[in-house]
């Protein structure tokens, strides 16, 4: 593949620079001269397009806490990918030569896919016990994470209830000790909603309420049909003790959001979700032969309201 992934007309993106006072097109709320204007003039909206981790990746970097998984590189070494890393560093290679690279860290580029891309050249040609704290414009490469990767193979997260996993082996030193508690004291509860048809779901217990995000990876316009005809149906639900509570977008996904019973357990909502991913499925097939009626454009249109946008 080679730079054939960073041509313009092969995946999404927005330039801001003719006007660098309006938003940044990442979503942040900010004038794109005080956000991504200070690095690219492109912003790559979906920056994992054409790989079946996307939703994963997603997850990874906007609500996983804590979870790792095998990143499915083509060729080196294997290669664990993180939530997030101590310090919210970019990569890292523990003294035993094992190599991780994080999702959740600072960056002004516009293309997490080549930031991921220059975490990982810079961890395989770097020395055990080193450390990246962010992908600079001197780290960043031709390559994106659609160069090195298997595109076919998904992730398989796995959801950490503690950040304990940071530091294999052995008791912590105290400096260490207390970054573990500090990390530990805000995570939340998070675990993987399973069945089938279902993939890319979690369910998140905030605090005081609990919540089941779904990444799904159907264009915006199609999904967002989708999901209106299902609510002029009253099947928008994910069942008994959910509510519908609306969306977001991040990296060209949508994430639809339902605030669930915090007393049920995680695991019983994972047969209501595939119930909800079939009748989804239905609903999708059918748009192209029946389009929205005005009910449901109205339906739409009070889905939209319910929306926001990440970075």
């Amino acid at each position: 593949m080679g730079k054939k992934t960073r041509n313009r007309a092969t995946r999404s993106e927005v330039s801001a620079a003719d006007n660098p006072r309006r938003p940044c097109p990442c979503g942040s709320g900010k004038r794109y001269k005080v956000c991504h204007g200070a690095g690219d003039d492109i912003i790559v909206v979906r920056p994992f397009e054409g790989l079946a981790a996307e939703p994963d990746l997603v997850a990874m970097r906007e609500f996983l806490p804590s979870a790792t998984a095998a990143l499915p590189v083509r060729s080196g070494g294997p290669v664990t990918l993180a939530s997030v890393l101590p310090g919210a560093s970019a990569a890292i290679v523990r003294d035993n030569g094992d190599v991780l690279i994080g999702m959740q860290v600072q960056t002004r580029s516009g293309d997490l896919s080549t930031d991921l891309a220059g975490a990982l050249a810079w961890a395989r040609s770097a020395e055990p016990g080193s450390s990246l704290p962010v992908v600079g414009p001197d780290r960043r490469t031709a390559e994106r994470l659609q160069d090195v990767l298997e595109p076919e193979t998904a992730l398989e997260p796995t959801v950490h209830a503690d950040f304990s996993w940071w530091i294999p082996g052995g008791e912590p030193d105290p400096e260490a000790q207390a970054m573990l508690e500090r990390a530990n004291s805000v995570i939340m509860p998070t675990e993987a909603v399973a069945g089938p048809g279902v993939r890319g779901a979690y369910w998140v217990d905030t605090g005081s309420k609990a919540h089941v995000r779904w990444v799904r990876t159907e264009d915006e316009p199609t999904l967002m049909a989708a999901l209106a005809r299902l609510s002029d149906q009253g099947g928008l639900e994910l069942g008994e003790g959910s509510r519908y509570a609306g969306s977001f977008r991040a990296h060209g996904l949508v994430v639809p959001v339902w605030d669930v019973d915090r007393e049920s357990h995680s695991s019983e909502w994972g047969a209501p979700a595939a119930e909800f991913a079939k009748r989804l499925d239905e609903v999708l097939a059918g748009l192209a032969e029946k389009p929205l009626s005005d009910t449901e454009h109205r339906a739409r249109a009070v889905l939209a309201g319910k929306q926001i946008t990440l970075r």
